[in-house]
């Protein structure tokens, strides 16, 4: 399953080729019960269909794909972001992946995407620092839309195209808890059901 990511252009266009082929087929559809047999009809049909195609092929070619070595990378973070916040707005999963990535680029945590999200699980259970890492259940993703979904965001957020609506966290935690380390942080954002946490100045 190979993420994508609708660019700023197509984003525009996209909605617009839905549009005027829904316009078509309707015209088409309207001709044919006004006269049964009309030969006008099929052409707005088969136009639709050829429109949304050709938007689709337009899509996937105007796209980046992740390298061999990016994809082991990718599917830590998208699991990270399935299990951490599947049922969070598309703004709190994209902030749990900026979390990782900034761990990523920060020296005081490992260097890839992978070695952030298992960091610690070689501790005994409760020592990692994303719960499902060791919570001992399945990392199988079931629900398959969440998990294209996070695939997704993982991918924009990997290659920089996704703002980051954290503000440089490095911490997070569940808005029902509230662990002793928080206190020592600066609170950046409440984004869902996740707070997160700066560096202090």
């Amino acid at each position: 399953m190979r993420p994508y990511s609708v660019n700023p252009i197509l984003a525009l266009k996209l909605p617009r080729a839905l549009r005027l082929a829904r316009v078509w087929a309707r015209w088409g559809w309207a001709r044919l019960r006004e006269r049964p047999g009309a030969v006008v009809w099929p052409w707005s049909i088969w136009a639709a269909v050829v429109l949304l195609i050709l938007a689709y092929i337009a899509q996937d070619r105007s796209l980046p794909k992740p390298e061999e070595g990016e994809m082991a990378e990718l599917d830590c973070l998208a699991l990270n972001i399935y299990f951490e916040a599947r049922n969070e707005t598309l703004e709190g999963k994209r902030a749990v992946g900026h979390v990782v990535m900034n761990r990523v680029r920060d020296e005081a945590f490992p260097g890839s995407v992978c070695q952030v999200i298992q960091d610690g699980g070689e501790a005994v259970r409760g020592g990692c620092q994303f719960s499902w890492w060791c919570d001992g259940r399945s990392d199988r993703p079931l629900e398959n839309l969440a998990w294209r979904e996070s695939r997704e965001i993982a991918w924009d957020v990997m290659r920089g195209v996704s703002r980051d609506p954290t503000y440089g966290a490095l911490w997070y935690h569940a808005d029902y808890v509230s662990p002793e380390w928080s206190a020592a942080l600066a609170r950046s954002r409440h984004i869902g059901r996740h707070i997160f946490y700066q560096r202090p100045n």
